[in-house]
């Protein structure tokens, strides 16, 4: 009876998303509200102490998996907020892009830049800076949202190969399941199903579009900002690779180093209030992350995604494959790969690959199922839970083409 009620409040939270613009309640206070619900409920049906204890500790674990995401995503925005604040994102952009090009050009540089930019940092950046090169320019709604569905997309494809890209990956590759040059070979299935999206939304696109002209405001406190910016970024992959640093203690030291280097820089002729540019973060999107991951924890709690994963087994992996990465579109990726790793499945290494794929990639169609789509969500203006799903038929597509070429190139080679 218990599980019902919570498996049915995991069901209201995406009505609510669904429903947002009906409701008029901001998505974030009620997923953060059902997913609080879901664990008081959860401590109120305990039969025993220990059973209160259990579940404690499954909090703990689930908090902490959360806290890891929530600073991780709060240190990159904030970088990117005062970036953005000061134009410098704009200006490099400015330095490099066309001012004007044809919404087609700009369709294929959006979808390129996403998908190079996410195979060598974290799709949470990755995201953040290529919404940045979509608001550069004067676009008009429907265009900047078809823009920002193909940056959830493009992002979502370019971590898959590598192992920094994509936490599921990663963990795929510590099972033993692929090995590096196998992974590698994924980068072709990616680029062609970004490419088929591209040429999928490219219907119907004419005329031209303009850069928006950024005055050039930035100082010499900047310009160290946004060298340590991208120092960090750098500095992520290769303590992750070289000395197993988890990415988000080295995003909170290199915040922590953009505070110093204010502090000791700035003069008070300038006013520059670095700390001031954590207040105009939207506050909404960790909120969100925050209210759909204690769901998902929720879930994993009463053997949703064990369920999911005996499911799985049950059918040819090259069919479960496909379909749990569509079920990563509504159930977060990790804990989904987590369970389905847990199952031991015997898997064939085109099997495996065609999970790492589909995992990896399978969450862009919907606007939930990514930390991309959710970031972009919340930050782009008139894209909603339900405006995202009429891209839903083309974003099939590019993913099914993606996973059956994955099958067939892993089958070929492997």
């Amino acid at each position: 009876m218990l599980n019902t009620v919570l498996a049915g409040l995991a069901v209201l939270a995406l009505l609510c998303i669904i429903f947002e613009e009906v409701i008029h309640i901001n998505k974030a206070k009620t997923t953060l509200f059902l997913g609080c619900l879901s664990w008081l409920l959860l401590f109120m049906a305990a039969d025993s102490a220990q059973h209160q204890h259990l579940i404690g500790e499954r909090l703990d674990e689930n908090l902490l998996e959360i806290a890891s995401l929530w600073l991780f995503l709060m240190s990159t925005m904030t970088f990117v907020a005062y970036l953005n604040a000061k134009g410098m994102i704009q200006v490099l952009v400015q330095r490099v892009i066309p001012s004007r090009l044809s919404q087609r050009q700009l369709l294929l540089l959006v979808a390129v830049f996403a998908l190079l930019l996410s195979a060598i940092c974290d799709n949470v950046t990755a995201t953040l800076v290529s919404l940045g090169l979509v608001q550069s320019f004067r676009l008009e709604t429907a265009v900047r949202l078809k823009m920002a569905a193909l940056v959830v997309f493009a992002v979502n494809s370019g971590g898959v190969a590598l192992i920094t890209g994509d936490v599921t990956t990663l963990m795929i590759f510590l099972a033993g399941h692929v090995g590096m040059v196998q992974l590698l070979t994924l980068l072709l299935p990616s680029a062609v199903s970004v490419l088929l999206l591209v040429a999928l939304f490219s219907f119907g696109l004419r005329g031209q579009v303009t850069m928006e002209k950024v005055e050039l405001q930035f100082n010499r406190v900047d310009i160290a900002i946004l060298v340590i910016f991208f120092a960090t970024i750098l500095l992520t992959m290769l303590f992750n690779v070289l000395f197993g640093v988890p990415p988000v203690l080295t995003f909170l030291s290199g915040l922590s180093l953009m505070f110093l280097v204010g502090r000791a820089i700035v003069t008070d002729n300038e006013q520059t209030r670095i700390l001031e540019y954590i207040r105009q973060i939207e506050y909404d999107t960790l909120l969100f992350f925050l209210g759909i991951l204690l769901l998902v924890g929720m879930l994993k709690e009463i053997q949703v995604l064990a369920s999911i994963a005996s499911l799985y087994a049950q059918f040819d992996p090259q069919y479960s494959n496909f379909f749990a990465g569509a079920a990563s579109a509504l159930l977060d990726n990790v804990p989904l790969t987590s369970a389905l790793l847990k199952a031991s499945p015997e898997l064939l290494t085109p099997d495996w690959l065609g999970l790492t794929y589909a995992v990896g990639v399978g969450g862009s169609l919907l606007a939930i199922g990514s930390a991309a789509g959710i970031i972009v969500m919340s930050k782009v203006e008139g894209l909603t839970f339900t405006s995202y799903l009429k891209y839903f038929p083309a974003l099939l597509i590019a993913y099914s083409g993606g996973y059956v070429l994955t099958l067939l190139l892993a089958n070929y080679l492997f």
